[in-house]
């Protein structure tokens, strides 16, 4: 009787692994296929993924976001000019350091 019992343990478990083993091989080449797509499509440019896009943004970009940017950064060192000169007395004691420190602060932010 232990012949048949050794014998039906042997058949399930060699019928459950290789069920499982089989299961498992097609989910891991599934796995690595999606992930071979999805490297491909991380991989692309922005102008090759979408161009219309991509110009649609470089074109906002160019048009309409650097000119704001431009007023916004003109208008701080002006402020800060006329600000640096009225501290001093309305120009009467202009220290040429000072203009230099703020010729060097808006190259910096240029």
């Amino acid at each position: 009787m232990d012949f048949l019992t050794d014998w039906l343990t042997n058949w399930l478990k060699e019928l459950l692994i290789g069920g499982i083993m089989g299961n498992l091989e097609g989910l891991f080449d599934t796995v690595n296929t999606q992930v071979g797509e999805i490297a491909a499509q991380v991989g692309t440019t922005p102008a090759a993924w979408h161009a219309g896009v991509f110009s649609l943004i470089r074109q906002l970009s160019e048009t309409v976001i650097l000119p704001i940017a431009g007023m916004v950064l003109t208008f701080v060192a002006t402020y800060e000019l006329i600000q640096m000169l009225l501290e001093k007395n309305n120009m009467h004691e202009v220290d040429v350091a000072n203009l230099y420190k703020w010729m060097f602060k808006t190259a910096c932010a240029i």
